[in-house]
């Protein structure tokens, strides 16, 4: 617990771990060594607990019993940035993989420390719960025993305040405290810890907090600044339809109130979890869109005013508002509309017509802005028709070389090449290639190049024309082969439809890349005629290989009837 002393504790569990690591024969000694570490620790753990340099140390002990990595940031990551990117969909989470991998090196040691951790004849629950470095231990050993539902089913009722002896036993609590445990989510460390137990807590836990504890307080707990933090957890963590219509029940009809109140997070929350479970999705879009207008307003400026949340809802003339110029976009509402557009195509109507109704102007600003940028990339990879993306794409003719050169105006660039026609096409590698030096210097410039075949398209235009018609022709073979034939296939109910939803757009993304590739290396189908695209092509030609051989000819093949039939049936 010494500021200096900490950091002499916190190297020797470092270099403990290190020969774990390196050398399987000290196993039995480091076991030892860890056993005399934690009698000596759970002597006196609330002290260690919670003071600021113990507490570090305590973590510290913690990992070595798991066996994972001291200071793995990676997977014991508290940023705001990754666990709402976890919360939104938008990576899966560290403890998903650890469930499945139980990799304990000394789980007799974890369970042991845990238990004297939390032995209510020696501690004072009430008082870790709501200590910030207490709450950090304990969050990090719930973490550490995710996956373990019988050590989690002891663990944390206790820090819900059970005995251990009544276990789960909510039914034997009395009203005033499960009130106790309400009125505990407005504390900061212990809304903290209460967001943990959420996302570890085995399915019936869950079910019985959802049901016992918060049902019916959730709107409220969402007006807290703290306590709707852990409204989020519950709502990014429901795990069936039931839970969800539940939490709607109560949240559904509040759009509007979250936003006004500043609670975007909740609203964000609701939309990934109902797009994870496949249920209220349209319901979630409705609610959103008609949060951000009147009644009898166009629905064109929905996208607009979710772009700039704050900036409208504190806007004191609402009927006045118009698009902030030179205002950074709402990091929150970038993010609901990048998870709306990855809805099905009947749900987002509304904010299709808003998105394509943007100003010139105004859809260049938001390509500039990084939040705005991935916006426009989502819906330009979303399921809306290809004439509503051109129709988007056609209002940054004449910024595609400036917008190419920014950071995330790349992508974008790139985005937008994808999904336009020949002369579209032609119209963004003209505007690119007076740029050209400068996109040298950036960090993506050199890929935008390749990908586009600006030095090609510079060279002999109408060799380029025929290399992207034959590319086109390809995608529009593939996917008239292989991609959805109706919306209704898209959206079908059966068990197989919702379980490869997501890894059949990942697939046919993965192969419009390879096409891609290979009609760069190799023939271009309808000259009949040999390119060298790339160095490595006359590589892939000599080679010796069947795989390459193989895939070499598919590029020549690619365009005669019922190659993709083949493909197919090989499958």
């Amino acid at each position: 617990m010494d500021r200096s002393g900490s950091h002499v504790a916190e190297t020797a569990l470092k270099s403990l771990a290190l020969h774990l690591q390196e050398d399987n024969e000290t196993h039995s000694l480091i076991e030892e060594t860890l056993s005399t570490l934690c009698q000596e620790i759970v002597v006196n753990p609330v002290d260690v607990m919670c003071n600021c340099y113990g507490s570090h140390v305590m973590r510290s002990l913690l990992y070595l019993c798991e066996g994972e990595p001291l200071g793995s940031s990676e997977f014991h990551s508290s940023k705001p940035s990754v666990l709402l990117a976890e919360r939104l969909n938008l990576r899966s989470s560290q403890l998903d993989g650890h469930k499945l991998q139980h990799h304990q090196k000394f789980p007799d040691k974890l369970k042991f420390l845990v238990s004297e951790m939390l032995n209510p004849s020696r501690v004072d629950i009430a008082t870790l719960v709501v200590n910030q470095y207490s709450s950090l231990v304990l969050q990090t050993a719930l973490k550490l025993l995710a996956g373990h539902e019988q050590e989690l089913l002891h663990v944390i009722p206790v820090l819900l305040g059970f005995s251990a002896e009544t276990g789960s036993g909510w039914n034997f609590m009395k009203a005033s405290e499960l009130k106790n445990i309400l009125s505990l989510v407005e504390e900061n460390a212990y809304s903290h810890l209460m967001e943990v137990i959420l996302e570890v807590a085995p399915d019936t836990l869950y079910d019985e907090l959802l049901t016992k504890v918060f049902r019916s307080s959730l709107f409220k707990m969402s007006s807290h600044h703290t306590g709707n933090f852990v409204v989020q957890s519950l709502v990014s963590h429901a795990r069936s339809h039931d839970h969800m219509k539940s939490i709607w029940e109560e949240l559904g009809t509040k759009f509007k109130n979250l936003l006004e109140m500043g609670r975007p997070g909740v609203v964000a929350s609701l939309l990934a979890a109902s797009q994870r479970l496949q249920t209220h999705e349209h319901k979630c879009c409705q609610a959103l869109a008609a949060a951000v207008r009147l009644e009898n307003e166009s629905t064109a400026c929905i996208v607009s005013r979710i772009l700039f949340l704050d900036s409208y809802f504190y806007s004191e003339d609402k009927d006045n508002w118009n698009w902030p110029n030179g205002v950074k976009m709402h990091v929150l509402g970038s993010l609901i509309l990048q998870s709306i557009f990855r809805l099905p195509n009947d749900f987002i109507l509304e904010y299709i017509y808003s998105i394509t109704s943007l100003e010139n102007n105004q859809v260049l600003e938001a390509s500039k802005d990084p939040g705005g940028a991935r916006v426009i990339e989502a819906f330009l990879n979303s399921n809306a028709s290809t004439k509503h993306k051109r129709k988007l794409v056609i209002k940054l003719r004449g910024h595609f070389g400036e917008l190419s050169v920014y950071p995330s105006g790349s992508f974008t660039v790139e985005k937008c090449f994808n999904v336009s026609n020949l002369s579209l096409r032609e119209t963004i590698v003209s505007e690119i290639l007076p740029v050209q030096s400068e996109l040298l210097k950036t960090k993506q410039g050199p890929y935008l190049l390749r990908k586009l075949d600006v030095e090609g398209f510079a060279r002999n235009l109408d060799q380029w024309k025929s290399r992207q018609a034959s590319k086109q022709s390809a995608y529009e073979e593939f996917y008239a082969e292989f991609g959805p034939k109706t919306t209704e296939d898209s959206q079908s109910d059966n068990f197989l439809a919702d379980t490869h939803r997501k890894s059949h757009e990942e697939n046919l993304k993965g192969m419009r890349k390879e096409i891609d590739t290979r009609l760069s290396y190799g023939f271009a189908p309808n000259s009949g005629s040999q390119f060298l695209a790339h160095p490595g092509s006359g590589k892939l030609k000599r080679s010796g290989n069947k795989q390459a051989r193989t895939r070499a000819g598919f590029a020549k093949d690619a365009t005669k009837n019922g190659a993709f039939k083949r493909q197919k049936q090989k499958a």
